[in-house]
């Protein structure tokens, strides 16, 4: 129940203040799925950045430098591992031929643990259950569509990727959880975030509501790579369990891994905000969609 958000300014339309403006009004928007913790990540001089703070986003200052036209970010509603230790925020710093990447995970995944043990990997102080796609990339020693494919067909749970390489290369891996991008071709920019509704906020906060876009279309099982150009490539994963063609509230007769939806994510954290399980699936059986379920949870007007 986490917000990815970032921008891609392929054309350098933007001055240094407005990508500082844009990002901002992105992470702002994006406390609504979280605000435990904010942090971003990006390029410059050679170098690949990471800010993060166990903060909300309104209290974050972003400083982007002049040279850097993508940055990925991530808000995060704390769910294993305490927000207070910075290392368990996100995004997470991993390593690849010795060159390094940045990943943020939007979900809840179950069996790291597994995985770290069967596949023998290292053991670490960071107590997310994220981290476990950083580890199964530096398996592989490689970051493109075919490792990033692993990875997503290694972990059971809910989720969406992105991860962010020292060459300016964005990747977006998309699960069963939300994204949102779009494209603004006469200037040259992507933006995305978790749900359309956040988007839409935060192009209100940023005064580019009059600007031409179109909604780049992202699909359960794509993976997408945006470069510092603004070129796109695709790939695919298995998508197969998580049974797209059921309604979400259903799940399977049998299944040979554990089953978990983005509306058990939903479930999960209800108690949160006072519902129970039991509203939450009775709001889904009357044609509520994850979506609506979680814009309706964290609005301030529920409060």
């Amino acid at each position: 129940m986490c917000c990815l958000f970032g921008l891609i300014d392929y054309g350098h339309s933007l001055t240094v203040k407005q990508k500082e403006r844009l990002i901002s009004a992105l992470a702002v928007s994006a406390e609504d799925r979280g605000t435990d913790a904010t942090g971003i990540a990006y390029n410059s001089r050679n170098r690949l950045q990471v800010y993060k703070r166990p903060w909300p986003a309104h209290f974050m200052s972003f400083h982007i430098p002049q040279n850097t036209s993508v940055v990925m970010g991530h808000t995060r509603m704390a769910t294993q591992g305490k927000a207070g230790r910075n290392n368990n925020n996100h995004p997470f710093l991993g390593y690849v031929q010795g060159s390094p990447f940045a990943l943020a995970h939007n979900g809840v995944l179950y069996n790291d643990h597994i995985l770290r043990r069967n596949l023998r990997l290292p053991s670490t102080k960071i107590e997310t259950d994220s981290y476990i796609g950083v580890q199964l990339i530096e398996q592989k020693d490689a970051l493109d569509l075919n490792s990033l494919r692993y990875m997503a067909e290694q972990v059971e749970g809910s989720f969406s990727f992105t991860v962010l390489d020292a060459s300016d290369n964005l990747y977006i891996v998309k699960g069963d959880n939300p994204l949102c991008l779009y494209r603004f071709p006469t200037i040259g920019l992507y933006i995305y975030a978790s749900t359309e509704s956040i988007l839409k906020a935060a192009l209100r906060r940023f005064c580019l509501c009059r600007k031409q876009y179109e909604t780049v279309q992202l699909h359960c099982g794509d993976i997408l790579r945006i470069n510092a150009f603004g070129q796109t490539a695709y790939g695919q994963f298995d998508d197969s369990s998580f049974y797209p063609c059921q309604p979400l509230w259903q799940a399977p007769a049998y299944s040979e891994k554990p089953y978990r939806t983005h509306l058990d994510e939903i479930k999960a954290v209800a108690a949160m905000f006072g519902c129970t399980p039991e509203d939450i699936d009775a709001m889904a059986e009357q044609g509520f969609t994850p979506e609506d379920l979680e814009d309706w949870l964290y609005s301030r007007n529920f409060w």
